[in-house]
């Protein structure tokens, strides 16, 4: 394969990565908007739980999804895995999209917000593998670190295009309208975009690994849950282990932090949507550069940077965002957390797929991965508001710091993948 047929379909993979993701994180951005239209009740707090656990519940069906779908890109072609995750997310946001009210509906319109949710989870439980094992085994061996990172370059340009259309509808449109029906327009705009995405994914390129895995015909070993923690069990829990702080430290720096400036902080909610706007556009752009410095020194320095740092900061970033009244000043310590994070985000998808075999390979990245994403990443939120709801706020900081220490063990005492890489072109 030629450099720029290579580059053309890491692009193509990629952007449908981006509309995946933007998809999801669409409902964490407008959570603050229509929050009320499912979940009249309550303060603002009472409010945000009620979403952060529709939220979670998503994240409960990502392993489902994770397994089916792994399986199904093991077998069928990790280019089938990507078409088939981008028709659920396309599916469950024009549900939320025309969902009623609960003044409309009654209990049906909480219902059917949670059963969307539930599809783009299986959605994205199967997009995580697809495009983790796509992209590190369309890259090129010597800059795979370099490529395989533009998982995460277009997953945040996933959120920032969220929050961009959020700052958008903000300035064109009142907070009435916003909360009334306005936060319709982004899901609608999803479903559109995934549409798209499906036309471009039925066009990419198979990648020549998993060419060499149909070789072997019907001889080659079978791709399932249950051979997968037979045959791989140390891999498999390894992808658990090194994804538990990485997750939540994500999910805690990112989509509760933009809740956390507006409901602890104390911004309003368009400054709060300003902060997070910018300092994801240049955590995006960071992704790559790590990506390439693992390509010279190795994977491990790079995640024991942000298990060390990850571990050590997160209070003295969390605490002192507390008292910071000056945007500038709360935007520096937001950017400080997710340079930290950096370490993780930028290179986990090549380490997974490093680990694995190509006939297992999507399942091997995918199911491990969503179990801890499930336990961690996504009952962050809600770990978060419920410990503030509570009175013990702090206790969250101290959470992520020990989570993120345990997972520094793992990274401190695993091979390299980089150096015993089973990905074979």
């Amino acid at each position: 394969m030629s450099s720029r047929q290579r580059l053309t379909n890491i692009v193509g993979g990629s952007a449908g990565n981006l509309v995946e993701w933007f998809d999801w994180y669409v409902y964490a951005a407008f959570a603050l908007y229509f929050a009320p239209s499912f979940f009249p009740e309550g303060d603002q707090t009472a409010q945000l739980m009620s979403t952060a656990a529709v939220f979670a519940v998503g994240f409960i069906m990502r392993p489902i999804g994770a397994w089916v779908m792994g399986i199904y890109a093991d077998h069928k072609g990790r280019k089938a895995g990507l078409s088939l995750s981008v028709s659920l997310m396309c599916l469950g946001s024009l549900a939320i999209a025309a969902a009623p009210t609960y003044a409309q509906a009654g209990l049906l319109s909480p219902a059917i917000l949670v059963a969307a949710r539930m599809v783009q989870g299986l959605s994205l439980g199967g997009e995580y593998g697809s495009s983790a094992t796509y992209l590190s085994e369309m890259a090129g061996r010597e800059r795979r670190g370099f490529w395989s990172s533009f998982q995460y370059v277009t997953l945040i340009a996933g959120q920032l295009f969220a929050l961009a259309l959020l700052l958008l509808l903000q300035a064109t449109m009142s907070e009435a309208a916003l909360e009334g029906w306005g936060w319709r327009i982004a899901f609608v705009i999803g479903a559109v975009l995934a549409v798209v995405v499906f036309i471009i994914r039925r066009r990419l390129t198979e990648t020549e690994s998993f060419a060499n895995v149909q070789a072997l015909g019907a001889d080659r070993p079978k791709s399932s849950g249950t051979n997968l923690f037979r045959d791989h069990p140390r891999e498999a829990f390894l992808v658990m282990a090194l994804t538990a702080g990485g997750t939540l430290a994500f999910y805690a720096y990112t989509t509760y932090m933009q809740k956390y400036l507006a409901n602890t902080v104390g911004f309003d909610r368009e400054t709060a949507s300003r902060i997070m706007t910018a300092a994801l556009a240049l955590f995006m752009l960071l992704q790559p550069l790590a990506g390439l410095l693992s390509d010279r020194v190795g994977r491990k320095p790079v995640m024991i940077f942000f298990g060390a740092a990850g571990m050590v900061l997160t209070w003295p970033i969390f605490t002192t965002l507390e008292t910071t009244r000056d945007p500038l000043a709360a935007f520096g310590l937001v950017m400080l957390s997710l340079v930290i994070v950096t370490g993780y985000t930028s290179i986990n998808a090549v380490v997974k797929a490093e680990l694995f075999p190509g006939h297992i390979r999507a399942l091997g990245v995918a199911l491990p991965y969503a179990i801890a994403n499930t336990l961690f990443g996504g009952t962050a939120e809600y770990v978060a508001l419920a410990l503030k709801d509570a009175g013990h706020e702090r206790w969250f900081y101290i959470y992520v710091s020990v989570v993120i220490g345990l997972s520094l063990i793992t990274y401190a005492t695993m091979r390299d993948t980089k150096k015993t890489s089973l990905i074979a072109e």
